[in-house]
């Protein structure tokens, strides 16, 4: 029965018993950690005998008869780019290999805009007297914390099932040249879980800025994340976008951060050859090259892009229990109470939830007390204020299932005891 259709006196008796229930799992001691969506140690395992690849007597000459021990290849090695290139569905020159991590090319992608300016721009970002990027909400924290520390405005667009709202985007971009970029999870996206459409993709790919410097960040982190035999698919945004000249206005972002070691995975930035030949320009004087002795070990290991997709499967046995535990928790435990929402993703490292309005906050602050520690409330919208204060981004890849368990029995006598002091009034 909904909570909302009970009377006075029933809903006093829900919340008696279930703030038993709420004291009785704090009475536990728990200490549990939800809070970010880390690869467990289990998934780390899988990837150890890469560590074998390469040893003391192994070649370690590239394709192009390079030593990746020592200097030079600043773009990457030409089998690294060949295999990103094949499954991100691009050419191999529009590839530069990177580090372990995305979040440092998207950081440094954003920071070289903001001092230096884009391939085809007319100034730096910080000669503007404003700058603004779109945030579809809610979204990956980290994309809104690299912006709010270059002082950039962020403007929230709503994300819907199928993408964020493309009327706003199409009618804000075109009319405002102050906005200069948006970030986009496209496909599971983080913390939702949806795909964008064909057609959100298409848009997209069509849009016509007023700021001749826009650019699209499409962090395509879980394009290889699947959840299910029948995975989501993702419209390829460079086919479309070659369609209408706008090959140029697009960074996508991949890493192998959750495929092998998240602190010594490879990393990548796809754009056009304009951007490329722009961006290496600039990286030249920051860096003589990555890690290309690890890059070797990847294409080594996995040989091509069908042996990553291969082996993702072994990542999706380990973690689709977990997300079939919480999906479970939630409706044995909430079903019909009318007081949470949730999408079930056919991918990627989240579950996202929606409270009654105002709840959020409560929510994590009794399950910290509780000794479960969540990913805080707000983290997901910029500068941290969901105007709801109703999501909450649930991270069940990192504990064990039997962790997860007791976890989630926290986690949802929490949500009953907000949802009925909201409604009580206290």
């Amino acid at each position: 029965m909904s909570l909302k259709n009970m009377s006075r006196a029933e809903l006093e008796e829900f919340y008696a018993a279930a703030e038993k229930e709420y004291e009785d799992l704090k009475a536990k001691g728990l200490k549990l950690d939800m809070s970010r969506g880390k690869p467990s140690t289990e998934q780390l395992e899988l990837s150890r005998p890469m560590l074998d690849v390469l040893n003391s007597s192994t070649d370690m000459t590239d394709s192009d008869g390079i030593d990746t021990r020592n200097y030079g290849g600043l773009t990457g090695i030409t089998e690294a780019k060949e295999l990103f290139a094949e499954l991100l569905g691009v050419r191999p020159s529009m590839i530069i290999v990177g580090g372990n991590s995305s979040l440092n090319l998207m950081y440094d992608s954003v920071q070289r805009a903001y001092n230096f300016g884009v391939y085809g721009g007319s100034k730096p970002w910080c000669k503007n007297e404003h700058v603004k990027f779109l945030c579809p909400v809610p979204g990956y924290d980290r994309h809104f914390g690299v912006t709010e520390t270059f002082g950039i405005e962020m403007i929230n667009v709503p994300l819907t099932k199928t993408g964020p709202d493309m009327d706003m985007v199409e009618k804000l971009v075109s009319s405002d040249p102050e906005i200069k970029g948006i970030w986009c999870v496209p496909m599971y996206s983080n913390p939702d879980g949806y795909t964008y459409s064909d057609e959100t993709v298409t848009r997209f790919a069509k849009l016509k800025p007023a700021a001749d410097d826009f650019r699209i960040f499409w962090d395509n982190a879980y394009c290889v994340h699947h959840l299910c035999d029948n995975g989501d698919t993702l419209l390829n945004i460079f086919d479309e976008a070659a369609k209408y000249g706008n090959e140029d206005m697009i960074f996508e972002f991949a890493s192998t951060s959750k495929i092998t070691f998240p602190g010594s995975g490879v990393a990548v930035i796809c754009a056009s050859e304009n951007n490329v030949k722009h961006i290496t320009k600039q990286l030249s004087m920051q860096n003589i090259s990555y890690d290309k002795v690890n890059q070797l070990r990847h294409v080594r290991y996995f040989g091509n892009a069908d042996g990553i997709k291969e082996y993702m499967k072994k990542h999706r046995d380990i973690l689709a229990p977990k997300f079939d535990l919480v999906s479970s928790k939630l409706d044995k435990a909430l079903g019909g109470l009318d007081i949470l929402s949730f999408n079930v993703p056919n991918g990627g490292y989240f579950i996202s939830v929606y409270t009654l309005n105002g709840c959020a906050k409560e929510v994590v602050k009794l399950c910290a007390e509780a000794g479960v520690v969540l990913t805080g409330a707000g983290a997901s919208y910029p500068y941290k204020k969901d105007p709801d204060d109703s999501n909450i981004r649930l991270s069940p890849s990192y504990p064990t299932l039997d962790d997860l368990s007791q976890a989630m029995d926290v986690f949802t006598a929490a949500v009953k005891v907000a949802s009925a002091r909201k409604l009580l009034g206290r």
